[in-house]
């Protein structure tokens, strides 16, 4: 059966319609990024495109042909015994490489012939990564975002969760990004995605949403750990409406130390994250600091950082990038809890409907 091609703008709308998307890339490249939901079968792995490629160079490109091509057909072979062999007629795989051209070919034009209906990416991955950041842009602007605004430890990230449990849309930037959002927001043992991954992570979510209903989304800065919010999402979200979440202090000082519990846990580590803060804040100040979590008295420190560090650089943030911050609608849970997020959300749902 002929192989059928589809341009990646597209192939936006139809993504969904493939019973499988296959990258064939090498395994770092795919790990760099990927079509959501697409299964990697590298026709070269790492190690294979690293032994081509230095043939091509030292050799000549003939003898690189042959011997990728030699270890291709291999590889093709394993993924159709390991993973073609069980499917019906009707499967419908989707496949790409980099630009849609040797590797995927390979792998296409294998499964065209055995009968199955496949479709190739024209232009590969290096045309869906054009496409899809042409296409957040425009998403960006089709939507209807309520920003929820607050100091740290106001429970936000707490709020939105409340919000997807009450069946609101959610962006929420800090959990595709995989960090928190602050000097303290790296989360141990979880690397952040890179910044194409979590383009494509944010592209995905906003596709599945209805412009017709608001989509809720915290009050990031343009960076998220190390990676940054595409520059449409964050002028739409910067001129948005704004929701100011309020908590008292004692609240959210034990916000913090239930949801940072790991340093709590790890006073050593958290220390070395303090040492980021000498810059801004002075040595001296760092070291009282982490005098006092050696003296096991972290709660007042996590006090102290709220009140000398986060809450003037938040709300200067605010009043300086968030053009509606000042007639922000203040929202007061009565307390941390599930429970008090989940009334707050239910009157926004209610609201904003």
């Amino acid at each position: 059966m002929p192989v059928s091609t589809i341009t990646a703008v597209d192939l936006l709308a139809q993504l969904d319609g493939f019973d499988t998307l296959i990258d064939a890339r090498s395994e770092s490249e795919y790990a760099l990024d990927h079509f959501p939901g697409a299964v990697n079968w590298p026709t070269l792995d790492d190690a294979q495109r690293h032994e081509i490629g230095t043939l091509y160079k030292q050799v000549n490109p003939f003898e690189a042909r042959k011997r990728g091509a030699a270890i291709a057909a291999r590889n093709i072979a394993d993924h159709i015994t390991r993973e073609v062999l069980d499917k019906q007629r009707d499967w419908r795989p989707l496949a790409y490489c980099w630009r849609g051209g040797q590797r995927s070919g390979s792998l296409s034009l294998i499964l065209g012939q055995i009968g199955f209906r496949v479709t190739l990416v024209e232009g590969g991955y290096k045309a869906f990564r054009a496409a899809i950041v042409a296409d957040t842009a425009c998403l960006a602007d089709q939507f209807v975002f309520r920003v929820v605004c607050g100091t740290t430890g106001s429970g936000k990230t707490r709020l939105l969760h409340a919000l997807q449990r009450s069946g609101a849309q959610v962006l929420d930037l800090e959990a595709l990004a995989v960090h928190r959002s602050s000097v303290l927001g790296a989360l141990p043992g979880q690397p952040q995605p890179s910044q194409k991954a979590f383009d494509t992570r944010v592209w995905d979510t906003l596709r599945r949403f209805d412009p017709a209903r608001p989509v809720f989304v915290e009050s990031e800065s343009r960076k998220v750990g190390n990676v940054a919010v595409p520059v449409a999402v964050m002028d739409a979200m910067r001129r948005s409406v704004c929701l100011n979440l309020v908590l008292g202090d004692t609240e959210r000082v034990a916000l913090l130390m239930e949801d940072y519990d790991f340093f709590v846990r790890n006073t050593g580590e958290f220390c070395g994250r303090l040492d980021v803060l000498a810059e801004i804040r002075g040595k001296a100040t760092v070291q009282g600091w982490k005098d006092k979590v050696a003296d096991g008295r972290i709660t007042e420190v996590v006090q102290q950082l709220l009140t000398q560090h986060y809450d003037p650089v938040y709300l200067q943030s605010m009043q300086r990038n968030f053009v509606q911050f000042e007639k922000a609608s203040v929202i007061s849970p009565f307390d941390r809890s599930p429970a008090a997020m989940d009334a707050v959300a239910h009157q926004l749902v209610c609201t904003n409907a």
